[in-house]
């Protein structure tokens, strides 16, 4: 995420500096190689910096919050797996009232 920011601030100076779409996007891409922001998202934010907006922060998306992943479900799913190593995925998200996903995702990437 950091290296998306140093892009956006890069895409504002060079729109600060009056440089057009296609000078900001080739020095991105010379700047950044591999890792640089596809063409569209570059012409998006200079657009954006064009019409204004200061900030290199993403604005909030709407949405429903993720409520699966929360401390109180995490423990949960702890509690069930030390009375039950063999617990499964699915009995997991059965009780817990989670999806499969959700549960899978909260075993192998945050409860480890």
């Amino acid at each position: 995420m950091t290296e998306r920011l140093e892009q956006r601030y890069c895409i504002k100076f060079c729109q600060k500096l009056g440089d057009s779409q296609v000078e900001t996007i080739r020095k991105i891409q010379t700047a950044f190689g591999n890792d640089a922001m596809g063409i569209t998202q570059i012409k998006e934010w200079y657009n954006r910096f064009k019409d204004g907006h200061t900030t290199v922060e993403s604005e909030p998306r709407s949405g429903r919050p993720s409520t699966c992943r929360n401390d109180q479900v995490i423990a949960k799913v702890n509690a069930m797996v030390m009375r039950d190593h063999r617990v499964t995925i699915r009995e997991i998200a059965e009780e817990v009232g989670i999806s499969t996903f959700s549960a899978h995702s909260i075993m192998t990437k945050i409860w480890l």
